[in-house]
């Protein structure tokens, strides 16, 4: 009877953990995202840059300081499931954009504005699964220069020349010049940068908190950490795409809040490539199960659909497009698939 009490006790905490922790990291990166603003505004970095790598750069610190912490801890699959996950999720927030914005048809307004950034996301997310894919045949020829893994090297040098990319091409309207009245009315540099340092503080304390809550929580519920990564996890460590995303979209900037997606995924496929140098025992991606194919592949589908959207006219169902209603279906039915691969 008293372990019976116990298990449930420490259930209980572990569950409240995990909510505080989950808190905190969501807080600490709207603060990040609301500071990145301010630092964008004053040093004026223009156009697609803001979007697509600063504002998610911040939003996608979470996902990185989850995913270190997880192989520190001795976690690598809740590691690789916050990322998959995560990616998947973010491109589920663009249906949801569709319903808030009703007629204005969201994936439409960008255009072609966004095809480079997220075919970039989806180029990098395959390379990830493709390194995975050839796990067998890696792991016998020594692929990594002392620890890290040669894979991670050429998906991370591929990230900058993303960036690269990105910002040669940027030719979007999206500009951070600002009045001197609305220059006033915003925090200065100073306070943009102070604030940002004591947002990643929070996070840098919290994060590890709901790691361990989060394996705890996968041991108590039999889930296991891949499903429990890929979920609960990849959904905390996305709120702050999808409330940045939500008033990005708001202040009638949808072009960003895109961006913002796009970008997220393709910093967490270099988020992937990060951890390795902090995953000691070897090629990190050598030690993700071969079974987040599943999780990777579903962030692919659903980017590459987005990507249709964003270039081709759909008839509407209801208050949503067709494309936008068929990630929303394929989003929760790779859900699911990933929870009967759980069970088994």
């Amino acid at each position: 009877m008293d372990s019976i009490i116990q298990t449930i006790t420490t259930g209980n905490f572990v569950w409240f953990t995990f909510a505080v922790s989950a808190v905190l990291i969501v807080f600490a990166a709207m603060k990040l995202a609301s500071n990145g603003d301010v630092i964008a505004a004053r040093t004026k970095i223009s156009g697609m840059f803001v979007g697509v790598l600063l504002l998610a750069g911040a939003t996608s610190l979470p996902e990185v300081l989850t995913g270190i912490s997880s192989v520190l801890a001795g976690e690598p699959n809740l590691a690789a499931g916050n990322f998959f996950g995560s990616s998947a999720f973010n491109m589920f927030i663009l249906a949801i954009l569709d319903v808030l914005g009703k007629d204005q048809r969201i994936l439409r307004i960008s255009a072609f504005k966004h095809a480079l950034s997220g075919s970039l996301a989806v180029f990098l997310c395959t390379l990830v699964l493709f390194f995975l894919c050839a796990n067998p045949l890696l792991n016998t020829i020594n692929f990594q220069i002392g620890w890290v893994g040669i894979d991670s090297l050429i998906i991370a040098a591929f990230y900058v020349f993303s960036v690269y990319l990105i910002n040669k091409n940027d030719s979007s309207d999206i500009t951070t010049d600002l009045s001197e009245e609305e220059l006033r009315s915003i925090p200065s540099l100073k306070a943009g940068i102070i604030g940002f340092f004591l947002a990643s503080l929070i996070l840098l304390v919290a994060t590890p908190l709901m790691v361990k809550s989060s394996a705890t929580i996968a041991d108590i519920t039999g889930l296991g950490t891949s499903f429990i990564g890929s979920t609960l996890v990849a959904f905390i460590t996305s709120l702050p795409e999808l409330v940045t995303s939500i008033a990005a979209f708001k202040i009638g900037a949808p072009e960003m809040a895109i961006g913002n997606l796009f970008g997220s995924n393709m910093f967490n496929m270099f988020g992937l490539a990060l951890t390795d140098v902090f995953f000691t025992s070897g090629r990190f991606i050598g030690a993700i199960d071969p079974s987040f194919l599943i999780a990777g592949m579903l962030g692919v589908l659903l980017t590459s659909l987005a990507l249709v959207g964003n270039v081709t006219q759909f008839k509407r169902f209801r208050h949503m497009e067709t494309d936008s209603v068929l990630m929303a279906i394929i989003y929760f039915a790779g859900t699911y698939l990933l929870y009967i691969q759980s069970r088994m």
